[in-house]
């Protein structure tokens, strides 16, 4: 049995009386491991660690910082390989997905190489006689990050590559459901050179995140999962006094116009709705059909799920793997029963399907409703699963409205061929990212990541110009040096240079 223990020091950490827990091939449904699940003791060995080897780290030069950035980045680029198979074996996603994600988290690695001019600060000379004033951008220290599922190696590489570029120690608890990939990346970022103590991995569930959510030692923590545990997070971390920042859960809708490209529009909702099999958080669950829009789409779309290729995300010819969790998998089929049972029209039926010698594998197929209301729940909650549902609205105004009143604000598209309905869309839609033709609207590096309402909690969203502000403060400096004369002891508030 695999056990994936902690990373400390550079170096594994086990306890051999630590509580584990299961992890999973999902494709065969068998347990292929163990993860070691952290104590008080075992978060405050890790923070300790940090702490320790922040001084040293916050004092040493950004290019010297730089320079292992770009051997890291340099690393992770030669093992993207290793990491992607490492992810499909306990998540589940197909291989060129999991390598899809590897480059989007090097991506902000690549964005961190620029440190240097990232961490820039300005200047004013002369703002009063003889005075001028700057300022500068400073690491807070320890910091960590709790991380979901389903981006076992994007979403941690979207925060701790940032914040040690900073000049912060990091402390890096990933989901206990798919562990081993952070281990790896922990592994190669030793390698690049990176001392001791200043990237840790801690396996663990909520004891570890509790104990993170209250050390004292830990100035900031950043977190991104479902809405209730986004909104605990941020509540807990602020009431201690820790900057946070939390991305919570979504409810994308994608609006398809009657004078859309319906070919263009079909298959953008089939990649957006059932990839990484509607395990992400930019996944498209709801599509608007607005006026006889519908029809068509449906159509077109309902003839794209007959073509997937559901199987093993390790074999070469799946496009879309299993789910991670046989307790998750039996969650998105009670939510396809209760769409039945609400009176939605079932176009496909995902329940149904059987992979040949891997009938005990966590698969459902792609799921595809029509005639969905606001009232059901599976349009009211996040399912995170391969089930597509398709509202019918009779107006574009209508279809913006549907989108607003939504209590989630994470991600939303629109396909249509006229660029004022589009420009209307992106001028009056309340949501943090917005795609015209494109399903999955997420930024490059060099943005930042973050949606509105109910999907973020904290005012800086993540990686980008936001994770640089995240993971640093301001400080001014204001500056006058002795001239020969001396004016002598003023009480006054200055009112002039």
């Amino acid at each position: 049995m695999n056990r994936i223990p902690h990373w400390i020091d550079n170096t594994t950490y086990d306890d051999p009386s630590a509580r584990t827990s299961p992890v999973f091939d999902p494709a065969v449904g068998a347990q292929s491991g163990e993860a070691l699940m952290a104590s008080d003791a075992d978060v405050d060995r890790a923070v300790a660690s940090s702490l320790a080897a922040f001084p040293a780290w916050r004092d040493t030069p950004v290019t010297a910082r730089q320079r292992i950035m770009f051997r890291y980045r340099e690393l992770v680029d030669s093992h993207r390989y290793d990491i992607a198979k490492a992810l499909t074996a306990e998540h589940g996603k197909t291989i060129d997905d999991s390598l899809g994600e590897v480059q989007r988290g090097l991506e902000v690695v690549e964005f961190a190489c620029g440190i240097p001019h990232l961490l820039k600060g300005d200047f004013s000379e002369q703002v009063s006689t003889g005075v001028d004033t700057l300022t500068i951008r400073q690491p807070l220290g320890v910091v960590a990050g709790i991380t979901p599922f389903n981006f076992p190696a994007m979403v941690p590489m979207w925060m701790f590559p940032m914040a040690i570029a900073c000049g912060n120690t990091f402390v890096l608890k990933p989901s206990e459901k798919d562990p081993s990939p952070s281990m790896l990346l922990a592994e190669l970022f030793a390698d690049a050179g990176l001392p001791p103590g200043v990237f840790n991995v801690i396996q663990g569930d909520r004891v570890a995140v509790e104990r993170l959510l209250a050390h004292p030692d830990v100035s900031a923590l950043s977190f991104v999962g479902s809405t209730p545990i986004a909104r605990h997070i941020y509540a807990t971390g602020t009431a201690n006094g820790k900057r946070v920042q939390a991305l919570g859960g979504a409810k994308n809708h994608m609006v398809v116009l009657p004078d859309a490209d319906m070919d263009l529009a079909a298959d953008a909702a089939v990649s957006a709705g059932y990839g990484s099999a509607g395990e992400r958080c930019m996944a498209i669950s709801v599509v608007v059909a607005v006026g006889d829009a519908g029809d068509k789409l449906i159509e077109a779309v309902d003839q794209r799920i007959g073509e997937l290729r559901v199987g093993p995300g390790s074999d070469d010819g799946s496009q879309m793997g299993p789910l991670v969790t046989a307790a998750h998998r039996d969650r998105v089929r009670g939510y396809i029963d209760a769409g039945v049972a609400s009176g939605a029209a079932l176009v496909a039926d995902g329940r149904t399907l059987t992979v040949d010698g891997h009938e005990e594998g966590f698969f459902i197929g792609p799921t595809l409703f029509d005639s969905v209301t606001p009232d059901m729940s599976i349009y009211t909650d996040e399912i995170f699963g391969p089930v597509l549902s398709v509202v019918r609205v009779d107006s574009y105004t209508e279809a913006i409205e549907l989108i607003n009143d939504n209590p989630y604000g994470n991600g939303t598209a629109v396909f249509t061929n006229d660029g004022g309905a589009a420009r209307k869309f992106q001028n009056e839609i309340a949501v943090g990212m917005v795609g015209i033709n494109v399903p999955i609207p997420v930024p490059l590096s060099f943005y930042s990541f973050g949606g509105w309402k109910e999907s973020i909690f904290g005012s800086h969203a993540i990686y980008g110009p936001d994770g640089i502000h995240f993971y640093t403060r301001q400080k001014v400096v204001i500056t006058r040096w002795p001239d020969p004369i001396h004016r002598g002891v003023d009480l006054g508030f200055p009112q002039h240079g």
